[in-house]
């Protein structure tokens, strides 16, 4: 997930419907990943199915955002002064959710990750450290048994990504032609398309681990929104749309909502799916959001919050995942066999989403405002 705008003076006036766009997106995911344990593991019953494209949407929205407010600055701004607005803006939250997922890795021990207990606390705390600095760990350095590059805080994948895709812009993209950037989209829409059709699994899922085939993975879903969502920042003339955070927030939602499609014995159906929903949809909706304005109603308090809390909730919502999985295999007995079981299972659900929205808005007020007004103040004076 990609925070790609401030309210900080390092950024000119951007679009705040996409900000309220990424916080629709960030909250399908967290829901996405709660009710993954509805499903038992089964992708054909997973309520939200398809809120994982929402990492794609954030790479799109991350492109798009980044070609608006960057692309006609380089002629007063280095390399490392936009290196430096970049890690103002994501790094203090990268560090606040690896802490989190560094306390609350203990309580995480159970059925579901028996390594934790195994697990010597200066080696956790080894590893929070290197998080700190988001470098992708090898599979052999997981303390937690689901090989990700970022065990005490798996969504960080993507930011690793989001950071390759800032370095790419910097030093390469932001220089090419639209023709050749156009050349590029097409290339890279071809490569997700046809791993969509012929991925083993007939979706995009992955990325997550510093493996061979996670990393393809990982770049296939990186290249194309990227790079599209910049191309679309160039050539689109956005319009004047009315209830433009409305329309967009919905076809959102639906698109990452969607059930299943295809058999078992049609998985690239579903590939089909997620293909046309990141090479169309997204950039669609990207468009929708950018040619409206938000006014004064409940509706625009409703997506200025969640622009808010986007990225916050996005980057520390999982530790309490990890917590919620495991806790709800060790119980599914009861949970999954009676009425009561069940009402319990809801509630503690939405009560994990309801901790996952205040602890965000908490660090975004009390610790990430605050931190980057005291970096822009130390780094920003030049460049």
């Amino acid at each position: 997930m990609h925070q790609t705008s401030t309210a900080f003076a390092d950024s000119k006036q951007h679009y705040p419907i996409l900000d309220g766009l990424r916080g629709v997106a960030a909250v399908m995911v967290v829901v996405f990943h709660i009710l993954e344990t509805f499903a038992g593991g089964d992708h054909s019953k997973q309520i939200i199915n398809h809120g994982y494209l929402a990492v794609d949407f954030f790479f799109l929205l991350s492109g798009f955002v980044i070609g608006y407010a960057y692309d006609d600055r380089w002629h007063k701004m280095t390399r490392s002064g936009f290196f430096k607005r970049r890690l103002i803006r994501l790094h203090p939250m990268i560090v606040m959710g690896m802490l989190i997922g560094g306390i609350l890795f203990y309580t995480q021990a159970g059925l579901v990750f028996p390594g934790i207990e195994q697990t010597p606390v200066w080696k956790m705390l080894l590893i929070m450290l290197f998080g700190f600095s988001l470098l992708p760990l090898p599979t052999r350095y997981d303390i937690r048994g689901w090989s990700e590059m970022h065990p005490l805080n798996g969504p960080a994948w993507s930011l690793f990504f989001e950071y390759i895709a800032n370095i790419l812009y910097a030093l390469v993209l932001r220089k090419l032609p639209n023709v050749i950037l156009g050349i590029l989209v097409v290339l890279a829409g071809a490569n997700l398309l046809h791993y969509c059709l012929t991925g083993p699994n007939g979706d995009v899922i992955g990325g997550w681990s510093l493996e061979p085939q996670q990393l393809r993975i990982g770049f296939t879903r990186l290249l194309y929104p990227f790079l599209a969502g910049l191309l679309l920042s160039r050539l689109a003339k956005p319009g004047k749309l009315q209830n433009a955070f409305t329309w967009s927030s919905l076809i959102l939602v639906l698109a990452l909502a969607w059930p299943r499609v295809g058999s078992e014995d049609a998985k690239w159906v579903n590939g089909l799916y997620d293909a046309l929903v990141i090479l169309l949809v997204f950039p669609a909706v990207v468009y929708i959001g950018a040619s409206g304005q938000l006014g004064n109603g409940a509706v625009s308090k409703i997506s200025r919050f969640l622009g808010d809390i986007s990225y916050p909730i996005y980057i520390i919502h999982y530790p309490f995942i990890y917590w919620y999985t495991n806790w709800a295999i060790v119980n599914k007995e009861f949970l999954f066999g009676s009425t009561s079981g069940y009402i319990v299972l809801v509630l503690v659900s939405v009560a994990v989403l309801l901790v996952s929205i205040l602890v965000a808005y908490l660090c975004l007020k009390l610790y990430d405002e605050p931190v980057r007004r005291w970096l822009t103040r130390k780094w920003m004076k030049r460049g």
